[in-house]
């Protein structure tokens, strides 16, 4: 006979385990406003109806010099509206598992993180980034908006198409034409799930205004104890026994049966106090708010009368649209993440599980490699910080305070997770960008010195943008003013780092047989692993230079389009292109060799190659080597003469390649590795060549 604990506790454990695995939940999180980025638009101006308006934390302002504080009401140091600097971006992953194929056919298992938002931008090879008012926008609201749209997210990646074949899973079709306009039918990018949240609701046991000069406070006592709060928007709905006046304005639908009941107290109400005091029940039973109009009947008694919350966007989310898009829809590398200087920056893992391995219960997490966090809290390393289970969302959260080319990737069991595919690439884009056109870039360099984040001097030996050498001591001028719409790659005060054209490329190597140990319940083999397969932004050649997203038929039955990033370089003619390349290999150097356009490299784990003396430290050369967990930002300049002393013209083709000939290959003896084209083009719009 077993003892009872033996019987049972076994039993109760698992009862504990599904308690525990019920209580996850999706949420998301991209507030329209914080401490850092308060609402500053002009008097008047509504951010929700005009989310490009100047202070609606959407845009990214004009750098004109460091942001000021002051101390605001609550004791927070507050910035000064006329100073804020940058904006809110917000972004949605999944982390699961996903099929991506190579350049040989081999079609390959991953674990991998997939885009639940920015889902156009994505599909059409450009961070998926967004803004509040594009994160925030619900998908009932575009399908309802957009023509031909379907009122449901569909299995598989909605993002794209593959014509009849995939017809019943995708929406429709993203891409630009060949004159580089966005011809996308589907063009959603907000946080796939999103839905308004479930309003509270409670029967009303009374409402009463008040006497002499308080007759506008209306008192709304509840059978119940009182969910809302001061500053919520309640609904009361219901007839009473004494006629009273209807609001003015009745914002959203109806009370009712479609129809307003005349004389009723129906409306939308703003709460202005809790905790009221009253006759009937005890306060915290009672909240106010301010009626419209003074000396109505001062009594409504119905059973059937509710106050209810109104329905937001709060961070709920509806967990099926998450499951159909999420699951097997892991993208290699995984989506790709674009920020400026001074943002705040709300990143949401939501972890939907691996439906290969449903043995397996594996977290997620989001380490950005080399990136100067703030807090630990949020630096992805289970061990000082969190990790997601699966049917669980979290949101990190960064404050960008340095330019440059980073990378991320999931820190559980880091050669595992990195080997099958969970590597990505950031970058910061730096505040150089928005200065003032005609302004002198060192006297805008100079100005940062103000920030003490990201000031840089003698006494930081880590300092990222130091002056230019011979810059003036006093102003910081260095006679480089900003070209109205320049881009550049770094703070650099001289210029020395603009570019026309950007592309991440993302180094990464995988050993097949791992993966396929992956795919299957056999141990894996740690110590023997060995990359064989070489890819650019997920691909190997000659699929580097395959414009579009590239699809896999998984598992499930629908095309994923987990390959999604070209390695495609046009250049215009006379122009720069910024070659933002990070090494994710977890067993190999690799090098990247240029063929008639010479290498200028001008930043290393995202810092300007500069000294303390501000002495330019960049240089030109014909091939870059890289070990896993390095960055490097390179530029192909076009406006000098080639090697030759002949100049740049449209239609000529270079490589940019490995000169280890076994990278060059898919584990065999023919095509594959990383190999990529540089097209020289008359221009170049949206990536496109013209």
């Amino acid at each position: 006979m077993r003892k009872p604990f033996q019987v049972w506790l076994p039993i109760l454990l698992v009862c504990l385990a599904t308690v525990a695995a019920n209580a996850q939940s999706f949420r998301v999180q991209c507030p329209t406003s914080t401490i850092t980025h308060p609402f500053h638009a002009a008097s008047g101006v509504s951010c929700s109806t005009n989310p490009s308006a100047a202070g609606c934390n959407n845009i990214e302002p004009a750098y004109s010099g460091p942001t000021t504080f002051t101390v605001g009401g609550s004791g927070f140091s507050v910035p000064n509206a006329a100073t804020v600097n940058g904006a809110i971006k917000c972004q949605q992953i999944s982390g699961g598992d996903g099929y991506a194929t190579m350049g040989d056919g081999t079609q390959t298992y991953m674990f991998s993180f997939g885009p639940l938002s920015g889902l156009h931008k994505i599909a059409n090879g450009q961070p998926g980034t967004d803004s509040p008012s594009e994160f925030n926008q619900l998908y009932s609201d575009y399908a309802a908006t957009t023509a031909g749209a379907n009122p449901y997210l569909q299995p598989g990646d909605p993002a794209t198409s593959n014509g009849a074949m995939d017809a019943g899973y995708s929406v429709g079709t993203v891409g630009f034409n060949s004159s580089g306009t966005d011809t996308s039918a589907f063009t959603f990018d907000g946080a796939v799930g999103l839905a308004k949240n479930i309003p509270y609701l409670a029967t009303i046991y009374d409402i009463s205004e008040g006497f002499g000069p308080n007759r506008h406070r209306v008192t709304v006592v509840l059978n119940t104890q009182t969910p809302f709060l001061a500053g919520d928007t309640v609904r009361i709905c219901g007839t009473g026994t004494y006629a009273l006046t209807t609001p003015a304005t009745t914002p959203g639908p109806p009370c009712g049966n479609g129809t307003a009941p005349l004389n009723t107290y129906d409306g939308a109400w703003t709460v202005t106090a809790v905790n009221i005091n009253n006759p009937y029940l005890t306060p915290n039973f009672a909240f106010q708010f301010t009626h419209p109009t003074a000396g109505l009947p001062d009594v409504l008694e119905s059973p059937t009368a509710t106050a209810s919350s109104v329905p937001g966007v709060d961070g709920h989310v509806e967990t099926r649209p998450v499951l159909d898009v999420g699951v097997m829809n892991g993208n290699i590398p995984a989506p790709l993440m674009a920020i400026d200087e001074d943002d705040e920056y709300f990143l949401t893992l939501t972890n939907v599980g691996m439906i290969m391995r449903p043995d397996l219960f594996e977290q997620h997490t989001v380490h950005f490699h080399g990136y100067p966090n703030a807090s630990a809290f949020y630096d992805g390393v289970p061990d000082a910080s969190v990790a997601i289970n699966i049917g669980g969302s979290f949101t990190y959260y960064y404050l960008a305070p340095d330019a440059g080319t980073y990378f991320w990737h999931c820190h559980i069991t880091p050669p595992e997770h990195l080997q099958m595919g969970m590597v990505g690439q950031i970058y910061v884009r730096p505040r150089q960008n928005r200065v003032a056109a005609s302004t002198d870039l060192g006297v805008a360099l100079k100005a940062q010195q103000g920030d003490n984040r990201t000031k840089c001097d003698s006494s930081d030996i880590l300092c990222s943008n130091p002056m230019p050498a011979g810059a003036n001591g006093t102003t910081g001028a260095t006679g480089v003013a900003q070209i109205a719409g320049a881009k550049y790659a770094y703070n650099d005060g001289d210029g020395s780092t603009r570019y026309d054209v950007e592309y991440p490329l993302q180094i990464h190597g995988f050993d097949p047989n791992f993966h396929f140990v992956g795919m299957t319940f056999n141990p894996e083999g740690f110590t023997d692993m060995k990359d064989k397969y070489f890819l650019l932004n997920g691909r190997s050649y000659p699929d580097t230079v395959t414009a579009g997203a590239m699809a896999t038929q998984s598992v499930d039955g629908s095309m994923h389009y987990s390959q999604p990033l070209s390695a495609i370089i046009n250049i215009p003619v006379g122009g720069k292109a910024l070659l933002r390349i990070s090494d994710l290999d977890v067993t190999e150097y690799q090098t990247l060799a240029s063929l008639g356009i010479p290498m200028k490299v001008v930043g290393y784990n995202a810092k300007l190659l500069r000294d303390q003396a501000g002495n330019n430290l960049s240089y030109l050369t014909n091939s870059i080597t890289l070990a896993g967990g390095e960055s490097l930002d390179v530029i192909l300049d076009t406006s000098v003469p080639r090697p030759d002393n002949t100049p740049y013209a449209a239609g000529q083709v270079y490589y940019l390649y490995t000169p280890n000939l076994d990278h060059l290959s898919n584990d065999a003896e023919n095509f594959g590795g990383l190999m990529t084209e540089v097209h020289i083009c008359g221009s170049v719009v949206n990536g496109m060549c013209q």
